[in-house]
């Protein structure tokens, strides 16, 4: 059902327009040996995230650099939303963090900008497939169709988290909290965060009994208040506690 809700505008047209931004990025695509970035060599407490990690990939060949995020583990409804982001390293968007930072309006003034200047690629995993696959299954899923939807092929992914998703045709290295560490991976927080939300908004007019538009499908006493007199609707996991005590 969620699949219908995307952005209105083409992603693949933004992708096409903002590519000859990118010209650089396409050289040196392949590596014999690439040289992963040290886990422990980033562990380390910052205010912001910046562009180190990436810039190390890049000055060694290996680009282009994307990052990769998901949002939506955790709520009752709605689908989990992933989205992957290759930044152009010269036209970097002010502001960056991990959408949890950052207030509504600055993640959709920043969700402009990164539409503007990057290549994006997004994927919904709907509640029926988490139900079916598992929310763990359904994340990585999202991740890497993501991945592999971008209209440049990454040499080297940037993973939110502890999984790497399987199946991916190129490098990729996981970074714990690293929407906290990387401009790429919180990018794509930021665009997976506004479109999600954004789904769940337009939710809330089909459904406006259970107020979608302000816990975003999460389980707040409100929503389970709801859940508990009207019952479920079709936007509801029905594998997740509470949800498999209360249908």
């Amino acid at each position: 059902m969620f699949g219908l809700f995307l952005p209105r505008h083409s992603l693949a047209l933004a992708e096409n327009q903002n590519s000859g931004n990118l010209r650089s990025m396409k050289k040196n695509l392949t590596t014999d040996s690439p040289l992963l970035f040290s886990q422990s060599s980033t562990d380390f407490k910052a205010d912001c995230p910046d562009f180190v990690i990436e810039r190390h990939f890049i000055d060694q060949g290996i680009e282009p650099v994307a990052g990769v995020d998901e949002v939506g583990r955790g709520p009752l409804a709605g689908p989990v939303v992933a989205a992957s982001v290759i930044l152009d390293p010269e036209n970097l968007p002010k502001g960056l963090n991990d959408s949890k930072k950052l207030t509504t309006k600055k993640r959709e003034e920043l969700y402009l900008e990164i539409m503007a200047t990057s290549i994006i690629a997004i994927s919904c995993v709907p509640e029926k497939q988490i139900d079916k696959i598992n929310i763990r299954q359904a994340s990585l899923l999202a991740m890497r169709q993501s991945m592999h939807s971008l209209a440049l092929r990454p040499n080297m992914l940037l993973v939110d988290g502890r999984d790497i998703p399987s199946g991916l045709q190129c490098h990729a290295q996981s970074f714990i909290k690293g929407d906290g560490r990387s401009l790429s991976i919180a990018a794509a927080s930021i665009i997976a965060k506004v479109v999600r939300d954004r789904q769940m908004v337009f939710a809330a007019t089909l459904f406006p009994e259970y107020g979608f538009e302000k816990h975003k499908g999460y389980g707040t006493r409100a929503h389970i208040e709801a859940i508990e007199k009207y019952g479920p609707c079709p936007l509801h996991r029905q594998s997740f506690s509470p949800m498999n005590r209360l249908i």
